[in-house]
């Protein structure tokens, strides 16, 4: 089978994560119904290294957490980055932004302080900003029930460029003819 490189350069590129070379024979045996060794897979193992370290791709294929992974090549990472911030951005919805707003004024705050602040439901948007990393787990608090405190991560700052919170824009810091829509009444 001559095709080995390319079994295994699927199977790394499909992975979300590293992937060990362990799992790439299982993934092997169940495709090819063929069994690998460890030392069979080397050499298209290195091949694949070596294809992708040419100044052709953008990414290269590491050998990272005890198994492979492509990663985009270090000159490239600042583009990536922007790109990431972009699409972060834009997939945070007003009741998102709002929860996160009450909790990184209020924190630490539970889940049911921000609810009765906004008048609704935040599950998901708590779901949400606990999978984008801009908040986290703080501990418990006290109360009857011992709910689950959040506060914002050190993502969340990276995101928005602060030092820490204390930087959170005040409410005498909101003028509010930046706040007015149109041109002002004479």
């Amino acid at each position: 089978m001559e095709n080995i490189a390319q079994h295994i350069e699927a199977t790394i590129f499909v992975s979300d994560k590293s992937i060990s070379v362990k799992e790439i024979i299982e993934c092997l045996k169940s495709s090819l119904d063929k069994t690998f060794t460890e030392k069979q897979l080397e050499p298209h193992l290195i091949q694949l290294k070596n294809k992708y370290s040419s100044n052709e791709y953008s990414f290269e294929l590491v050998e990272i957490a005890e198994g492979y992974q492509f990663l985009t090549k270090s000159e490239y990472h600042d583009t990536i980055k922007i790109l990431l911030q972009q699409k972060a951005r834009r997939k945070l919805s007003n009741s998102a932004m709002e929860t996160l707003s009450i909790i990184a004024y209020k924190q630490p705050v539970s889940k049911s302080e921000v609810e009765k602040i906004r008048g609704v439901n935040c599950d998901y948007s708590v779901q949400r900003l606990l999978e984008k990393e801009l908040i986290s787990i703080l501990g418990k608090s006290d109360a009857p029930g011992k709910p689950i405190l959040y506060g914002v991560s050190n993502h969340f700052l990276d995101y928005f460029g602060i030092k820490s919170v204390s930087e959170l824009p005040q409410i005498k810091d909101i003028h509010e003819e930046q706040n007015e829509i149109g041109t002002p009444a004479e």
